[in-house]
């Protein structure tokens, strides 16, 4: 059988050097206090994961609704899956974009796509060509991984246009059988008859090439300036920003950790995946669906669970009292948490506490032992004994006073210097010296003696659906393509599930047109399902405030009070 190729062929430093240049570095003396305090180690992602394979090898690793495999069966298919990726010409330091769902054979893609070296960039099911083509080309993607069978939308055939005449893609992977023609390979299926010996020591030779300060993983930014952003995660800081997680809440090898949103996604990475591995916990992964994944955490013992916007109500499911028999802790997240809900949460017997994190770095959880004012009333304190958090004028670097509101700006071991190859971009988004610019309004107060940040509210103009960001301004632009469209307002409107959905107000150059034309406008554009405005208000002008500017804040309170008329 042909044998993957030697690494003579690679770049001597693993092919990460490719990217550096992109990347702005955290400080040498940084680097140096992270290390002496001992929360960056010296080994890989791959490496990290292959540690606690060999120390925990009967552990059960990964549960989904297709079986268990254990920490061994991970580690092995994982190395053959990575030795066939070399067979197919995938080189250290090639990025991997990642168009796929919660099953097993996404795990056993991330970790044989980290074992070969390759940089995997965590982008959605439902982004479509509007994000794809421009984050594949900025990143100079080399191949797309994307899910055969998923009904409505056909991401194979998508992968194939998306590769035609792009200057770097030349992997179309899939995750299930694709159509035969169809040119793509099933990862699933790599490897297969190599010896595991082979395909171990030729994956420890990829990783004894990688610098553990290099990118390891491409995350996406929530979209607040246009098309989102790329996050570049480096080894070192990544797996720390994970262990720290999970000793937050405690978990150990009995742990088994329920996972229902998108795994592919900072929060489905750190909290799902790279956190209960680092100590030997389970991940049950499951799918959105409650009345798929109750009955698998019923099945597996979860004993943890994270729940996004769109799933506060699953304690009012038939199946939760099954599914929370062996839960020890629910984490909220995704959107200011009502009171009632924590004590609902807390009537069934379920420790609730809060996570507020972003792709970019910074966690802020309420974590056990905190009282429940803090977690009613906060989002907590940083993850880090290191982090850094200041409250900013919103339009200057200058701190606010003490309890006042202002803008949340943090620094870090796990939070960014800055966005990849954006160097205009990261001016505006971080302070002179390195605290990362968050957007959010908040306040740091002290609730019960800790000193506690609270998010008030958002200074940019963005829609936070069920977790999702959407860029107001981005839709916007996007809107005005069209030819029944002189002006467009995009704005929040509250929605009891998701939280927001967006509400387009427009403006007519002649007869308006329904929902419908506008969202195949936009599906034509290629923009992702998400970001449709799911509510139009045809008016005759957009509101200005006195200085002449438009006036959100009106339009908000005119859709609001429009909903609560209805």
């Amino acid at each position: 059988m042909l044998d993957a190729p030697p690494l003579a062929d690679a770049p001597a430093d693993g092919g990460t050097a490719r990217h550096r240049a992109g990347v702005v570095p955290f400080p040498d003396e940084d680097v140096a206090r992270y290390r002496a305090a001992g929360l960056w180690g010296t080994a890989t992602l791959a490496q990290e994961f292959r540690a606690v394979a060999d120390a925990h090898p009967d552990r059960p690793a990964l549960i989904t609704a297709t079986g268990t495999l254990t920490f061994a069966a991970l580690d092995e298919a994982t190395d053959r899956i990575a030795h066939g990726l070399g067979q197919l010409g995938l080189r250290p330091g090639d990025p991997v974009v990642f168009q796929v769902t919660n099953r097993a054979e996404t795990v056993l893609a991330w970790y044989a796509v980290l074992k070969a070296g390759a940089v995997p960039v965590c982008s959605l099911a439902f982004h479509r060509g509007h994000e794809i083509s421009q984050i594949t080309r900025q990143v100079g993607a080399v191949a797309h991984l994307v899910e055969a069978g998923t009904g409505s939308f056909d991401l194979v055939a998508f992968g194939r246009e998306q590769a035609a005449g792009h200057p770097t893609l030349r992997l179309l992977l899939t995750i299930g059988a694709p159509s035969p023609g169809d040119g793509a390979v099933a990862v699933e299926t790599l490897g297969a008859g190599v010896d595991p010996a082979t395909a171990r020591a030729w994956v420890e030779q990829v990783q004894a090439g990688i610098d553990p300060d290099d990118v390891a993983v491409f995350q996406l930014s929530g979209g607040t300036t246009g098309v989102p952003k790329v996050i570049p995660r480096l080894h070192a800081e990544y797996w720390y920003n994970a262990q720290a997680y999970a000793a937050e809440w405690g978990w150990d090898t009995s742990s088994r950790v329920a996972h229902l949103i998108p795994i592919i996604h900072n929060a489905g990475v750190v909290c799902g995946l790279h956190a209960p591995h680092s100590v030997g916990a389970c991940l049950v992964l499951t799918t959105a669906d409650l009345d798929q994944a109750l009955p698998l955490m019923a099945a597996a013992g979860a004993t943890d669970v994270l729940f996004g916007h769109g799933h506060f109500g699953a304690v009012d499911h038939p199946a939760f009292p099954d599914a929370s028999a062996a839960l020890r802790t629910v984490v909220l997240s995704g959107t200011k948490v009502p009171t009632a809900l924590f004590e609902t949460f807390e009537r069934a017997g379920l420790w609730t506490g809060q996570l507020f994190g972003m792709g970019e770095g910074m966690f802020l959880t309420t974590s056990p032992g905190t009282s429940r004012r803090v977690r009613n009333h906060t989002v907590g304190t940083p993850l880090s004994p290191l982090d850094e958090v200041r409250i900013l004028q919103p339009t200057s670097e200058e701190q606010v006073p003490a309890g006042e509101v202002g803008e949340l700006a943090t620094r870090g071991p796990y939070t960014i210097r800055g966005y990849f190859s954006a160097p205009e971009h990261n001016s505006r988004a971080f302070t002179g010296d390195g605290f990362y610019r968050t957007g959010d309004l908040a306040s740091v107060t002290d609730v019960d003696g800790v000193q506690a940040v609270s998010i008030e509210g958002r200074i940019k103009d963005v829609i936070n659906r069920g977790g999702e960001k959407v860029n107001a301004e981005e839709v916007e632009l996007l809107l005005l393509q069209h030819p029944a469209v002189a002006a467009a307002a995009v704005v929040a409107m509250p929605d009891p599930r998701l939280g927001e959905r967006a509400c387009a107000y427009l403006v007519a150059t002649g007869d308006p047109v329904d929902l419908e034309d506008v969202r195949r406008h936009l599906d034509g554009l290629g923009v992702a399902k998400f970001k449709w405005p799911e509510r139009l208000e045809w008016v005759t002008e957009l509101p200005k405030t006195l200085v002449g500017k438009l006036d959100k804040k009106r339009l908000r309170e005119d859709i609001t009070a429009r909903l609560r008329a209805e």
